[in-house]
């Protein structure tokens, strides 16, 4: 029997549930109905990983000293779509919807069509799909319409899609 730890859930700490709740359905993860007011909710992956949303006040009811995160991203998401064309529109869809875009979709060097939006705690979540060879370079963070401010994001996002 191998005894070594597996990776079970991944965890998000949350200013506003509801919200978070909301921008991650517009992802396809499957959310429960009605959990916008509890304090934790959790969601099945298809491959059994969960994800759990935690709300600030929980966090601190366990761990006192914990306190909002400063600086550039430390993990981030990424979410494969089905196709270059999926990442635009995906992309669009978020922005649309109120979030903040902080990279627009462009042609990665590592052969992926790649964009970065920002839920709603400000992390950065990476958009992509496989593409043909890459034409361009990565647009500069706060260099699209919809970026309405965002901190420039940490690190390429390469590693988030691998």
């Amino acid at each position: 029997m191998d005894s070594a730890p597996r990776l079970d859930a991944i965890g998000l700490v949350v200013s506003d549930m509801a919200a978070s709740l909301a921008f991650y359905r517009r992802l396809g993860l499957d959310v429960p109905a009605g959990a916008g007011t509890a304090p934790h909710v959790e969601a099945t992956l298809p491959g059994g990983t969960r994800v759990l949303w935690d709300t600030e006040e929980v966090v601190r009811s366990f761990d006192p000293r914990w306190t909002r995160p400063r600086g550039g991203d430390r993990i981030g998401l990424a979410f494969r779509c089905a196709s270059p064309a999926a990442v635009d529109a995906t992309y669009e869809m978020l922005v649309a919807a109120g979030h903040r875009g902080h990279l627009e979709p462009w042609d990665a060097v590592w052969g992926q069509r790649y964009a970065v939006v920002l839920d709603p705690d400000g992390c950065g979540v990476s958009l992509f799909a496989d593409a043909g060879p890459a034409t361009g370079a990565a647009p500069e963070a706060g260099s699209g319409a919809s970026d309405a401010g965002a901190a420039p994001e940490a690190g390429s996002g390469a590693s988030d899609a691998v």
